[in-house]
């Protein structure tokens, strides 16, 4: 993510940073997933977004010499991870509580659900 910002980027080394932040993205989501499918609690998935973050930090200073850690950059990995991830815990939550408790809820949209009348 943080490598977007930089001017002196050829271009194959921006359709690399492209795909670490898009598998970044999807290794939140499958883990918010994880999360909701084990039946565990909403904290998980912040503390693994935490944990995505910090090895998206290692990757940009292992294949781009960036920095090892910079906090700014970290803070806003983090919040965009956990953007994913919550997506991917309400999404997954919401089909568990469809489908096991079908005689008490429904589905309102993707990522929420109601009781039934």
């Amino acid at each position: 993510m943080q490598g977007l910002l930089f001017d002196t980027d050829t271009g194959g080394r921006m359709v690399i940073r492209a795909v670490i932040v898009i598998l970044g993205f999807w290794t939140a989501w499958r883990a918010g997933r994880a999360v909701a499918s084990s039946w565990e609690t909403y904290p998980l998935v912040v503390i693994y977004s935490f944990l995505i973050g910090l090895g998206l930090q290692f990757l940009h200073h292992a294949l781009f010499n960036g920095p090892v850690f910079d906090l700014t950059i970290y803070i806003i990995d983090v919040v965009l991870l956990l953007v994913f991830a919550t997506a991917g815990y309400r999404y997954r939550r919401t089909d568990q509580m469809v489908n096991n408790y079908y005689w008490l809820y429904e589905k309102t949209s993707a990522f929420s659900w109601k009781k039934k009348n």
